[in-house]
């Protein structure tokens, strides 16, 4: 309760001096480019902007968009990635050709993929998922390949001489010890396709979060970005701090593992 009240009594200081530069233009544009901080819109003219958005469904309905292409794309992802993961961990042949191929290709940006996915796909949702897709399973192959590769050989030879072994050996063995990593590893493969479903919005013109922002830019409605980006940081504040960091300390704490704060 107390580092909420903080973290609320802090972005409220935020807005409080953002309107003290905006209504006093303490910040003249011969010392302080008015691109950076704009004197106007100020921060209760955004945040009015971000209400007013809300009530008439404009970014609700944006906001909607992004998300169901994010989860869409996640959950393909997900299911892509474990496979790939898997078989990069049981097969050194998988892992000396498609693990180094998965590799080579995780280096690569997402954004850099959109031209090709544009070619492929056309401008539209089909483009934007592939962006999401590719970004999110690349990581998490790379992270359950190395997740599984790191348990314990003790636990394997333990669980070989009690009898276990193929799919029961993974099932109850590999796969629980890699649990705190594969979580950490979805952590990670869902910022990153977050940044892609708004990066391909934004690029590809075909609706949400990203298609809004860039029509703000256009019409030079800086009050309208600014809302935007206040969506997409809670956005992406919430579904991290209350599903990927609760998970993660509850699996810590189910496996005895003192969660420090």
């Amino acid at each position: 309760m107390i580092t909420t009240l903080r973290r609320i009594s802090f972005v409220v200081i935020l807005i409080a001096i953002w309107e003290a530069i905006s209504k006093f233009e303490l910040f003249p544009a011969f010392m302080w480019p008015p691109l950076i901080i704009p004197n106007e819109p100020g921060g209760v003219t955004v945040i009015k902007t971000l209400i007013s958005g809300l009530i008439d469904g404009q970014l609700l309905e944006a906001t909607g968009q992004s998300l169901g292409r994010l989860l869409i794309g996640f959950i393909i992802a997900v299911i892509l990635g474990t496979i790939i993961g898997f078989l990069i961990y049981k097969s050194e042949l998988v892992d000396d050709t498609l693990g180094f191929f998965v590799s080579t290709l995780q280096s690569v940006p997402n954004i850099v993929w959109f031209p090709l996915a544009i070619l492929w796909f056309g401008l539209g949702v089909e483009s934007v998922l592939f962006i999401i897709i590719l970004g999110a399973t690349l990581s998490l192959s790379i992270t359950l390949s190395t997740a599984f590769k790191s348990v314990p050989p003790l636990n394997i030879r333990v669980a070989r001489t009690m009898g276990s072994k193929g799919f029961h050996l993974f099932r109850t063995v590999i796969f629980p010890a890699s649990v705190p990593q594969f979580i950490a590893g979805l952590r990670v493969a869902w910022a990153l396709a977050w940044r892609a479903v708004l990066a391909g919005e934004l690029l590809g013109g075909s609706g949400g979060l990203g298609t809004l922002l860039d029509m703000g830019r256009s019409l030079q409605s800086m009050d309208l970005v600014f809302a935007i980006m206040i969506i997409i940081g809670v956005i992406g504040t919430i579904i991290d701090n209350f599903v990927f960091v609760k998970l993660e300390r509850a699996v810590l704490r189910k496996r005895g593992i003192q969660v420090v704060k």
